[in-house]
C-alpha cells in the first residue's frame, strides 16, 4: 500500500501532469491488510500489482491531447485564457420570411445529430504515413544526380546528351498529310485487326531507348504442316453415302488391313522355327548312340603326302642397274608421255567433229538433272504434308472409321455416335507437327505387394 502510495506521488510529481478528474484512492479506503505475495515470480506480476493510478495518468494525459492537442502545462496563457468584455452585438441579417408566413426558428441552421457524431473531434494529428515519403533506390538517385551536378560543374557533357546534341534536325517545315473525314465513301479502307501496329516515334529514338521491337523473322511464320487443322471425312463416311463412295471408302479400309497383315505375316515368318533344324526321332537316337556301336566299314585314311611347294620367305635383293638400263628406262618414259600427248590432241581434234553428238548428250544430261530436280520437289512437297518424327516414337495414323453396308444407318436417328473427339484432336496435333507422338505411361510398382491373412480368416482356416 505504501508502495502504491509512492508511486502516485511521483505520477503527479511529473512536470506537464495536470490531473483534471479528482479519483478517490481506493487502496485509502481499504484498512485491511492485503495478502503478502511473493513477487519474484512472474505469476504474481498482473495478479497482485495495482496499477490503477498508471493507467489514470495516462488516460488523462490522453484526454488532454485530444482536447486541446497538448498538455495543458505545456499550453500559453493566451490559449487557455481570454478576457470577457460583455456580450458583443450580433450584426442584424436579413432573414427571408417563409411562403407560408409562419416564422422559423434557428433549427434550421443546426447541424444534425448524425453529422456531429461523425465529425473529428480530435485534436491529435494523425500518423505521419511513412511509407508515402519513400522513393525507391532514393540513395542511388541522389548519388547519380550528385555526380551529375559535378560534371556540369567541371563542363563535361553526359554521352546520352551528346548523342541528342548531334542527332539530325528534323525537317518542320514539311506538311503533313490532311486527314480524311470518317464520313468520306471514297477513303482508303483500313482493317484494324489485319495490319501490325505502326511506330509513330522517331526509329532513332526507338533504338536508343531500347523500345524497337524485334524484326520477326520469316521463318517463324512458317506453318509446321500445310494440312488444315480440320480435315474433312471421305464422301462415304456419310450417314447416308452414294454407293461408289462407299465402295471406295471399303477399299481403302481393306488396304490398310491387308498392309497391317502383310507385316504381321513377316514377322511370323522371322519367328518361324525351321524344320530342318528340328530334331527328329533319327536324329535323337543317333545322337543317343554315337559312339556306342563300331561301325564295320571304317574310312582308310589316306597317308599324308609331302608338300613338295615349300615357300620359304627369303629377302630378295634387287640387282643394281646399269647406265644403258637407266638411260633406256628414261627414253621409253618419254616416248610414253609424247604418246599420250598425241593421243589427246588427236581426241580434242576429233571432238570437232562429234559437236552435234556432244550438244545431244548435254542436253540430255539436263533434262535428267531438272527431272530429278522436280522428282525431289515433289518429294519435298509430299513429306510436307507426312508427320516428322520429333521423338522416339513414329506416328501411328488413326484406324478408318468406316461402316459396313448393313451396318448403315438409313437416318440421323438411326445413326450410333462412333469415335472420341478428343481422341481425333490428339492425333490431328500429332498429325500436324505440333506435338511429338505419344503413349500412356506405364504403371511401375516401386515396391512389392506384400499378401497379409486376416484374423478373422485365419481363424475360419
Amino acid at each position: 500500500m505504501a508502495s502504491a502510495r509512492r508511486l502516485k506521488r511521483v505520477v503527479a510529481s511529473q512536470p506537464g501532469f495536470l490531473n483534471l478528474k479528482s479519483v478517490s484512492d481506493p487502496a485509502d479506503s481499504v484498512s485491511s491488510r492485503r495478502k503478502r505475495v511473493n513477487k519474484n515470480k512472474k505469476k504474481n506480476w498482473n495478479k497482485y500489482s495495482d496499477i490503477n493510478d498508471v493507467d489514470e495518468f495516462l488516460e488523462d494525459v490522453r484526454h488532454q491531447e485530444r482536447t486541446t492537442g497538448g498538455l495543458l502545462s505545456e499550453k500559453s496563457d493566451d490559449s487557455l485564457f481570454f478576457l470577457d468584455v460583455g456580450q458583443q452585438k450580433k450584426p442584424e441579417q436579413t432573414v427571408a420570411e417563409p411562403v407560408d408566413g409562419k416564422k422559423r426558428k434557428g433549427k434550421a441552421s443546426r447541424p444534425l445529430r448524425i453529422d456531429l457524431i461523425l465529425q473529428h473531434n480530435s485534436l491529435v494529428p494523425p500518423p505521419k504515413d511513412v511509407l508515402a515519403y519513400q522513393q525507391p533506390n532514393a540513395k542511388k538517385v541522389r548519388r547519380i544526380a550528385q555526380k551529375a551536378e559535378q560534371l556540369a560543374a567541371k563542363g563535361v557533357v553526359p554521352r546520352r546528351q551528346k548523342q541528342l546534341l548531334n542527332r539530325r534536325p528534323v525537317d518542320r517545315t514539311a506538311k503533313k498529310a490532311v486527314t480524311e473525314a470518317n464520313n468520306n465513301p471514297d477513303r482508303e479502307y483500313y482493317d484494324v485487326w489485319g495490319q501490325e501496329a505502326k511506330d509513330t516515334a522517331d526509329p532513332w529514338y526507338l533504338q536508343q531507348t531500347g523500345k524497337k521491337l524485334v524484326k520477326r523473322k520469316e521463318r517463324m511464320n512458317e506453318k509446321p504442316s500445310v494440312l488444315p487443322a480440320v480435315e474433312v471425312i471421305a464422301a462415304g463416311g456419310s450417314y447416308n453415302p452414294d454407293f461408289f463412295s462407299h465402295q471406295a471408302l471399303l477399299q481403302e479400309a481393306h488396304e490398310v488391313e491387308v498392309k497391317k497383315q502383310k507385316v504381321e505375316d513377316k514377322i511370323e515368318r522371322q519367328l518361324a522355327v525351321n524344320r530342318e533344324d528340328t530334331a527328329t526321332e533319327e536324329t535323337i537316337l543317333r545322337e543317343q548312340v554315337e559312339g556306342l556301336v563300331e561301325e564295320e566299314n571304317e574310312e582308310e585314311v589316306a597317308p599324308n603326302e609331302e608338300d613338295e611347294d615349300v615357300t620359304v620367305g627369303a629377302i630378295t635383293l634387287a640387282a643394281k642397274k646399269t647406265e644403258r638400263q637407266r638411260k633406256k628406262e628414261k627414253a621409253d618414259k618419254i616416248k610414253e608421255q609424247q604418246r599420250l600427248a598425241d593421243r589427246r590432241q588427236t581426241d580434242q581434234r576429233q571432238q570437232l567433229f562429234q559437236l552435234r553428238s556432244i550438244k545431244t548428250a548435254l542436253k540430255q544430261r539436263d533434262q535428267k538433272t531438272k527431272a530429278r530436280q522436280a522428282q525431289r520437289k515433289a518429294k519435298q512437297e509430299a513429306q510436307k504434308a507426312q508427320p516428322r518424327r520429333l521423338g522416339k516414337l513414329k506416328f501411328q495414323a488413326p484406324d478408318l472409321e468406316v461402316q459396313l453396308s448393313d451396318e448403315l444407318a438409313g437416318s440421323l436417328r438411326q445413326l450410333k455416335p462412333e469415335g472420341s473427339v478428343l481422341k481425333d484432336r490428339f492425333k490431328s496435333l500429332q498429325k500436324r507437327n505440333l506435338i511429338e507422338p505419344r503413349e500412356r505411361a506405364k504403371f511401375k510398382r516401386r515396391h512389392k505387394l506384400k499378401y497379409v491373412e486376416k484374423r478373422a480368416f485365419r481363424e475360419i482356416t
